[in-house]
Formats: structure tokens, sequence, C-alpha cells
């Protein structure tokens, strides 16, 4: 895929002040701005709501504005409407997908429950509409523990589609589940090497990783949690340095909320920047001006496939 696409000033407008536009469009229009902690700073600091999957959900589902514009990946504005069928739903860049959703297509994905029929789904919600609709609970890195404790001893559970976030999951309840090999292009890459190194060079520092991350760096990982989870850790515990392993937008929102603590972005075996999700970083301030200035793209789903989908979604935020 083709991560970057270059606007110009006649599409925009020579001299156009984008977000004092953004928000007299988002009055005009009665919409909701949702952005996820990965997105660019500048989306971030002008967006209604800021949060992880979990919370954009809930989000989602409770707002009265009349225009959705989903600041994230193609699944969560897929979710968003979702819960929200009669509302416009807009998303900046279309091709602002994901890994995850991407190695878990929906035909391959009906193939591996046939071949299971006495287990049941619990499916992240890194997966597109039409994996939602085949599955029977969904879940997100914040409430999966939660959920799968749940779920009845002797019920064989399918985890999808996040092998790294279904192993800890398994760590942390015990429970024997069935995993859809997927991972996170951001997420497996962290460099293990590095970091032990990182964290000779700074020995105050504490390590934070996201579920998403291999097992090896897991296993050194001073505290393991979800993107809103890792915020409130930074936040709480006393300690002064951290280590990031995940996306490395959240750290806009770590500095902003901790000015006097310091944040190092866990690095990467090769030397790139590859702690940025290229599917998150699609979404500029500039596409964000023109989808609601233009009012497309927007998320359109086939009815029957957003109906099977909203009831795992629904359960999902019963059991959290």
């Amino acid at each position: 895929m083709q991560f970057e696409e270059t606007l110009t000033d006649t599409d925009i407008g020579i001299g156009v002040d984008l977000e004092e536009e953004i928000l007299a469009l988002k009055k005009k229009l009665n919409a909701v701005i949702l952005a996820h902690y990965y997105q660019e700073s500048e989306i971030q600091d002008l967006a209604d709501f800021i949060g992880d999957s979990l919370e954009l959900s809930k989000k989602a589902a409770a707002t009265d504005a009349d225009v959705i514009v989903f600041a994230g990946v193609h699944f969560m504005a897929e979710t968003a409407k979702i819960l929200n069928p009669v509302k416009k739903v807009l998303l900046p860049d279309l091709n602002a997908g994901c890994s995850l959703a991407e190695g878990c297509p929906a035909p391959l994905f009906k193939l591996f429950r046939e071949q299971h029929p006495d287990h049941i789904a619990i499916t992240y919600i890194n997966c597109s509409a039409n994996v939602k609709a085949l599955s029977d609970i969904i879940c997100t890195s914040s409430n999966a523990e939660k959920i799968v404790k749940q779920i009845p001893a002797d019920q064989k559970i399918i985890f999808a589609p996040d092998r790294n976030l279904g192993r800890y999951i398994i760590k942390k309840t015990g429970r024997d589940m069935l995993l859809w090999q997927g991972s996170c292009i951001v997420h497996e890459t962290f460099s293990d090497r590095k970091i032990i190194q990182l964290k000779f060079e700074n020995p105050d520092a504490l390590l934070i990783a996201h579920p998403e991350c291999e097992e090896v760096i897991l296993d050194k990982a001073d505290f393991i949690g979800s993107t809103s989870a890792l915020l409130r850790f930074v936040h709480e515990n006393p300690s002064q340095e951290f280590i990031v392993a995940t996306e490395e937008g959240i750290m806009h929102q770590m500095k902003k909320n901790n000015p006097g603590k310091k944040f190092i972005a866990a690095p990467h075996e090769a030397a790139c920047s590859c702690n940025e999700c290229p599917y998150m970083k699609l979404n500029t301030m500039e596409k964000l001006y023109l989808c609601m200035k233009d009012r497309k793209p927007e998320i359109i789903l086939d009815e029957e496939v957003r109906l099977k989908a909203l009831k795992p979604i629904q359960r999902m935020l019963e059991m959290s």
C-alpha cells in the first residue's frame, strides 16, 4: 500500500487556517471529531474526544451529533457506523487501514470458525465489520481479560486476530484459547536487544508496553496495558522516566499531562520510524478539513452485515 498522498494548495485553498476552518465546519455540520491516541498531535489537540478503541466505541454509541468525523483507522469508523446507522460517519482517508484487520479476511475467518464449531469467537475490535459479523463477542485491549474471565470454563474459545494479545490474555486468565495468527506491524517489531541497551543507559526508566507487543518485550515490561491504561500509569506512578513500547502518537498526551517526566520511544531493530503506524498517519489536518468540507469519504455498510456486527459489539459493551 502507498501510505502517503500530497495535497496541493489548489486542493485546499491558499492561506486557509485549517484549525479555524475545521472548527467552523464542525459547528455547521453539528459534528463530533473523535481521535485515537495514535493520531498526529495537531489532530489530537482539536478533537472533541481522544481515546482508545473502547473509549471511542462508547463515545460513538452515546453521541448526539449528526456527523461523526473519525480520525483513526477504517475499522474504528466502521464501528462508529455500526453503532450509529442513521448518522453520517466520515474518515479522512479510506486507505487508513490496519495490519490486524487486513491479516484476518472474512472468508478465511468464516472457514476457520466452521472448522471449530464448538468454539465461540472473541474477536479483537481491530477487525473488519465483516469479521465482526462472524464473531460472538468483540473485545479491546482494555477489556479482553475481563470478558474472557466471564466465559464459562468449559466453553472453548477462538481469539482473533492478534496472537500477541491472545497470548497475554492466556497468561493472565489461564484459559487455553485457539489463536488466529495475526499481529500489528508496529508492535511486533520492537527490538529486544535495543530495549535492553536503552534500559542500561536509563536505569531509572520503567518499560511500559501495549499487550500487542511480542512476548519477549512483555516479559521485560514493568507495566502492560491498553493505551488508556498506559496513560493512567505514567500519570499516577511516581517514576520520572518511561520507555514506551507502543505507537509513538500516545507520547503527545503523556507529555501534555506530565510535563516534568521523560518519555523515550522504544526502538525497533531497523533504523526506521517503525513505531509510527503508517495507517494512522495517513490522516492529516488537510484531509480532515477536506473530508468535512466535501462530506466524504463516508463509511457505508451493508445493513445485514451491520446488524450482525452490532450484536457482538453490544455484548462487549454490556460485559465491559
